[in-house]
């Protein structure tokens, strides 16, 4: 999936480097702790690299570093909604909202697009840069049977 986030980033959204590069850092790092919650297989040398990127990796980043006080209230907000929709899934009630809440890497995405190019070209690009989300909702119900 990294792979074909990067295009996006790179082409249609035109990102500087460090974004993108921050960008596909985290999501591996969010990947990574999600197979860690649900205990899926981790290769130890896997593991041990993304420990590296979310300690020092994302934060050394020279774009994080530049926009930290605005990205940390949304990526904030990213990790409480991940945290509620798990709840849900755990607890039997994987529905709409919770698979909504699963796509906030998004919403961090368009606050980046907001902080490279400015109010106007995100919200042209915001209904583009929301539909980059891969999941489709009936996938995701297959995941839970008893939602």
């Amino acid at each position: 999936m990294i792979e074909k986030l990067r295009p996006h980033f790179e082409g249609a959204l035109a990102l500087p480097p460090d974004a993108v590069q921050w960008l596909l850092d985290l999501w591996r790092v969010i990947q990574m702790l999600d197979d860690v919650a649900d205990n899926d297989p981790i290769a130890r040398e896997e593991l041990n690299s993304t420990i590296f990127l979310a300690l020092v990796g994302l934060p050394a980043n020279p774009f994080f570093q530049a926009q930290a006080k605005n990205l940390l209230p949304v990526l904030a907000s990213a990790v409480l909604k991940w945290q509620a929709s798990d709840a849900a899934e755990r607890n039997g009630k994987a529905d709409a909202k919770s698979f909504v809440w699963r796509a906030s890497y998004y919403d961090v995405v368009l606050l980046v697009v907001l902080l490279c190019h400015g109010a106007e070209t995100a919200a042209r690009a915001a209904n583009y840069v929301m539909s980059i989300y891969g999941e489709v909702f009936d996938d995701y119900l297959k995941e839970f049977p008893n939602a």
